[in-house]
């Protein structure tokens, strides 16, 4: 029984260093373990085991990690035709094309939000969003639309969260959640990154729950409040035509 239980931790903890690489920056062995909270022998031995299998990779003149291509193999698998976020695509940049700013699609993950699906905006100052990246929902347009659209129950078991205490002043975001969905979007100005502005919209599915957050971004010299509430309306009507497309 204790060597099973051994064995899941082992398992447990190669996961939480890979999960380290989710913002795509290469990484010293003692960022790692930082990030980890374990020790440096630890992180030595399965980082060496995680090179040897393929899944990281170790520059041998900076002695940073990056991921290897056995994960480029499992996440080509990831891209399927009845892949939701790859049907979603040309209508994103269909978007991206008529508002000139990045398209990001961001679904929540417990008290997080992921990035599943961008398209870039092709202008020279742009906001480059990664897909996969890993957001708090405190903070930011498409997190506040994935909030004020769940239900109750959900929304109390994210304000639950002691950290929500220490960042926002919780009545006054539960009436701006509220106002949210009486408009039909939300907008952030540098909520979380200094310059740069968002538009969001609810995607819902044929059930009229919230299935994702459809997302507009880009520098704040362009995207001006004046500009995002000009904008509502055509990303509006992009969401609910991707919301259709749901299977």
């Amino acid at each position: 029984m204790e060597e099973g239980k051994a064995n899941v931790r082992a398992v447990e903890r190669a996961l939480d260093i890979l999960l380290c690489f989710t913002t795509g920056t290469d990484l010293a062995m003692s960022e790692i373990a930082e990030k980890v909270g374990l020790h440096k022998s630890t992180v030595h031995r399965m980082l060496a085991t995680l090179e040897d299998r393929g899944f990281l990779e170790r520059d041998p003149s900076s002695e940073r990690y990056h991921l290897g291509m056995r994960m480029w193999e499992l996440s080509a698998h990831l891209s399927r035709s009845d892949d939701q976020a790859v049907i979603w695509q040309p209508e994103m940049e269909r978007l991206r094309d008529r508002l000139g700013e990045t398209v990001s699609i961001y679904v929540r993950d417990g008290s997080e939000r992921v990035r599943i699906q961008a398209v870039q905006s092709n202008q020279p100052v742009r906001r480059v969003a990664p897909v996969g990246a890993r957001l708090p929902l405190y903070a930011g347009a498409s997190s506040k639309v994935l909030i004020a659209y769940s239900d109750r129950f959900v929304q109390e078991q994210i304000f639950g969260d002691p950290a929500w205490l220490l960042t926002i002043d919780l009545d006054q975001y539960k009436q701006q959640l509220e106002e949210i969905v009486e408009q039909g979007y939300a907008t952030s100005f540098e909520e979380r990154e200094p310059g740069v502005a968002a538009l969001s919209a609810p995607i819902f599915n044929r059930h009229g729950q919230v299935a994702a957050a459809l997302s507009v971004s880009g520098p704040a010299s362009r995207l001006t409040m004046e500009s995002m509430r000009e904008y509502s309306s055509v990303l509006i009507e992009y969401a609910k035509r991707m919301g259709t497309m749901i299977k």
